[in-house]
């Protein structure tokens, strides 16, 4: 699996923060985080959903894992902001925010 891959992709999206974080040299920090969150989240569900849902393939379960892990990470991402706004997110609002504790599923 290619964690890495998926979250600089995702990072990509949400230029005002990846520039940030260039800016502060935070990427690599942040995108080893968030890949380490990810796999772990899809581990996670991959046992829910074997538990839940006995009988599925094995590709299906990892594939509905991914989808719900990856889900989660996007919405912990803080959003970005309207273009008209004069105010960028700030590294520690993101850092921040990015680091808040995540509901258990």
């Amino acid at each position: 699996m290619l964690y890495k891959t998926i979250v600089r992709h995702l990072l990509e999206r949400h230029p005002q923060m990846h520039d940030q974080l260039c800016k502060e040299r935070m990427l690599l920090p942040t995108l080893e985080r968030l890949v380490t969150e990810l796999k772990t989240n899809h581990e996670a569900w991959k046992t829910l959903i074997v538990q839940a849902k006995p009988g599925r393939g094995e590709s299906q379960i990892a594939s509905e894992a991914l989808e719900m892990a990856l889900k989660e990470l996007e919405d912990s991402l803080p959003t970005e902001s309207p273009p008209d706004e004069d105010d960028p997110l700030s590294l520690d609002q993101a850092m921040a925010f990015l680091r808040r504790p995540t509901p258990p599923a």
